[in-house]
């Protein structure tokens, strides 16, 4: 085995190899839940916009109906 490669034929060396990976891949799903948050978010603004502007759609078409 070269000098470069860890020896993971020692449980301790194993066991801190596969702490390590969990603690990766807590941070990459925190990660992951924190975007699917931050695009929650954006999602409800560009809905609460769009519900704003389909209104000002309507009442312009109403005040063009009263007109008629």
């Amino acid at each position: 085995m070269s000098d470069s490669q860890p020896d993971y034929s020692q449980p301790e060396a194993l066991e801190a190899y596969f702490k390590r990976k969990a603690e990766q891949e807590s941070l990459a799903q925190a990660q992951a839940e924190q975007e699917a948050k931050e695009l929650s978010a954006y999602d409800a603004c560009v809905l609460k916009e769009s519900a704003q502007v389909k209104e000002l759609i309507a009442q312009a078409q109403a005040k063009d109906g009263h007109k008629d």
